[in-house]
């Protein structure tokens, strides 16, 4: 069987797949505050759908899943997903994107039914700014969530801050202090304005270079690997001493495209092929015709993009980045 390769040569083994376009935030650089349309039930695909489609690409090469939303931990019976996920052969690594919020009570039973690791978004340490940020206040505890991840053996723990000026810039070194106690990986991710977020922009977006200058301040900074598994564009660094790391995701600065190993499987079906991208593949309707979707999957990374187009606005018709999964 030949190995899955796009149009440019890169080897794609990672699929992201969005459970559900809902979510219990609406975070200022991710949703309207009113919500969207959301997507009718029939239009979702059942968790069913979701593994025979992993099932089919298995074979081809997909080796690595993240389950993202949306909100995925607001989708009932996650558990259920996960060890359908687990039962594929040739599946090596499932992880989750999450706010969080439901860690203490799902991290357990997610690892029990063969989850591997997480990543948990964060973007204060503090209630008052959490809920602002969020436009929710659901109580969010971001060091208590990440605790019970690391102690149900969710493993590494992946903590993502999206860094505004003038919001949460203040913060970046009380992120980074996590690092010196708990063996946690925390990444500093570049706002990006899109969509119908416009009320940030430029203006709004920290740079990566000035966000390892404020944490420098605490130390020397190494050039480290980072988590032993991983499958992002993250560059990380370790204050010396440090049991975790510090990274930095530069989609703004540093363009990554080069190395994508990934696609995307929207909550109703479709394969996108960038993030940015326009392109989409509708695999819904063939899969329960009962379709082989391997044409369709081949057809679509003939046509990936060699790079996203976000530095010229452009979002691929996107409102917000909960469509997606990010």
């Amino acid at each position: 069987m030949i190995a899955l390769r796009d149009q440019w040569g890169r080897s794609i083994e990672y699929l992201r797949i969005s459970v559900t376009d809902r979510c219990n935030f609406r975070c200022v650089y991710c949703m309207p505050r009113e919500g969207l349309q959301w997507l009718p039930k029939a239009e979702i695909l059942t968790y069913e759908e979701i593994a025979e489609v992993v099932r089919q690409l298995s074979p081809l090469g997909l080796r690595r899943l993240r389950i993202t939303g949306g909100e995925p931990t607001i989708r009932p019976d996650l558990v259920s997903l996960v060890r359908l996920l687990r039962s594929v052969d040739g599946i090596e690594d499932i992880a989750l994107s999450t706010n969080g919020v439901r860690l203490p009570e799902l991290s357990a039973p997610l690892r029990a039914a063969g989850l591997d690791r997480v990543n948990m978004s964060a973007d204060s340490l503090r209630p008052d700014r959490i809920a602002a940020i969020a436009r929710r206040d659901l109580g969010f505890d971001p060091v208590g969530s990440a605790l019970a991840a690391e102690r149900a053996g969710l493993s590494p723990v992946k903590v993502n801050v999206v860094v505004l000026r003038g919001t949460n810039d203040d913060e970046i070194e009380d992120f980074a202090r996590l690092t010196m106690e708990r063996p946690w990986h925390v990444r500093f991710i570049e706002l990006m304005p899109v969509g119908d977020l416009r009320e940030l922009t430029w203006e709004h977006v920290v740079p990566s270079d000035e966000v390892l200058s404020r944490v420098a301040r605490l130390g020397a900074l190494s050039p480290d690997g980072g988590p032993a598994r991983g499958n992002g564009p993250a560059r990380y660094y370790r204050l010396a001493g440090a049991a975790g790391t510090v990274g930095v995701i530069t989609p703004m600065t540093h363009t990554y495209c080069g190395s994508c190993n990934r696609v995307r499987l929207t909550a109703d079906g479709r394969l996108r092929t960038c993030l940015y991208g326009d392109h989409e593949v509708n695999l819904r309707e063939p899969l329960r015709r009962g379709e082989p979707l391997e044409p369709l999957f081949r057809a679509a990374l003939a046509a990936k993009p060699k790079e996203h187009a976000l530095l010229q606005m452009q979002v691929g018709g996107l409102r917000a980045l909960s469509q997606v999964g990010g």
